[in-house]
């Protein structure tokens, strides 16, 4: 059974950073590629990053490139998404996802709110 959790969400004050975790479980980690979407009240959800198996290929969204950087670590069966320079509307819950035979794996989400 695979299973995603997601920690290190919070409260942050804009211009500050945050490190979100997703740990993977029941897959072999690294040869499934990761992403990282969020959303926000009233909004649909969408993808912030995603990071390819082998960890080589990434993409952003255009509204986060530039401040926020996906990494993972096969060894510990772990992505990260490093926020910097966040902003107001950076406020969503943020999950990690995989696609493992065909289905679409979710996290349960972590809170980051943006706000001083």
């Amino acid at each position: 059974q695979v299973r995603l959790v997601e920690s290190g969400g919070g409260l942050v004050q804009p211009g500050g950073s945050l490190r979100l975790s997703c740990a993977a479980s029941g897959l072999t980690f690294s040869t499934y590629a990761m992403s990282w979407y969020r959303q926000a009240p009233g909004k649909e959800r969408g993808l912030v990053a995603f990071i390819a198996a082998a960890g080589g290929s990434t993409h952003y969204a255009g509204s986060v490139k530039g401040r926020f950087t996906i990494s993972r670590d096969n060894a510990k069966n772990t992505v990260y998404l490093q926020m910097n320079s966040l902003k107001p509307e950076d406020t969503a819950v943020y999950y990690c996802k995989t696609v493992v035979g065909g289905n679409d794996y979710w996290g349960q989400g972590t809170q980051v709110t943006v706000s001083s």
